[in-house]
């Protein structure tokens, strides 16, 4: 992996993680478009950690805030939200695992990230913040976290609808949603840490130069992309983001039914 390669992907990732288009989904795409195979778990668990230091960076305020208080509400809304999240992960991981090693259903998942994105820039705006939050709101968006592991399922957006959905406030929707992410990027790391130790993956690769850029592009690119999708969401609006999915499912469709250059199985 070259270093312009590393601060590509370290860029989308940083972007894609909290815009409503998919990580993991664009990650798959162009590792396999680069031909990226050597290490790339290793970058993978990099990226994800850059990410969550952006999250940290643009959220330390409420996240002192929880950890000075761990069961107070907020705390606890996230911790509930989580449950069914970890259980999806678990009970279906081998399968996640097949369909990210094969890419096979990358276009569909875009396409279905767009239909989700354009219901949740048409929901209703609701007013329900921290105060008036229930559980069961919490329950729902955790479960639709869960269903975005799938890699072209865009986690920020299947939660923001998710959150609109019971009503949340949009700015609230957003943030919450951005929170909900930490135990997820965590809990994933944790998981392909383990992986490395054991020898388990077959993609380990040492960290060097390019994977330090990568990862540090992965930060900023994700610290900017927050700020711009809380103002987007209240502001003005996402159904741009399901047009550019909607193309790239397209095309990704394309040519694992037609041309299969890159996706044919």
């Amino acid at each position: 992996m070259s270093v312009l390669e590393a601060i590509f992907l370290g860029i989308v990732q940083g972007l894609t993680e909290f815009l409503p288009i998919s990580s993991s989904g664009h990650l798959v795409l162009f590792q396999r478009l680069f031909g990226l195979e050597e290490g790339a778990l290793t970058f993978d668990v990099l990226l994800h950690f850059g990410t969550l230091v952006a999250v940290f960076a643009v959220f330390w305020r409420d996240i002192v805030a929880i950890l000075k208080n761990p069961f107070g509400k907020f705390g606890r809304l996230i911790l509930i939200g989580s449950i069914p999240t970890a259980l999806i992960g678990l009970v279906f991981q081998d399968f996640f695992d097949e369909v990210f090693a094969s890419g096979a259903t990358l276009g569909v998942e875009f396409i279905i990230t767009g239909v989700v994105i354009w219901w949740a820039d048409h929901a209703r705006r609701g007013t329900k913040q921290l105060r008036e939050m229930s559980y069961g709101d919490a329950i729902l968006i955790g479960t639709l976290q869960g269903a975005a592991i799938l890699p072209a399922i865009s986690r920020s957006g299947l939660t923001i609808m998710g959150a609109l959905f019971r009503g949340l406030d949009r700015e609230f929707a957003a943030k919450f949603s951005f929170l909900m992410s930490i135990p997820v990027i965590l809990g994933a790391n944790l998981l392909e840490i383990k992986h490395l130790v054991d020898g388990e993956a077959t993609q380990a690769g040492a960290i060097g130069m390019n994977e330090i850029l990568g990862t540090l592009f992965a930060a900023v690119a994700g610290y900017f992309a927050i700020k711009y999708m809380i103002r987007l969401i209240v502001n003005k609006g996402m159904r741009m983001f399901a047009w550019y999915v909607w193309v790239l499912g397209g095309l990704i469709l394309f040519d694992q039914l037609v041309t299969k250059v890159y996706f044919h199985f």
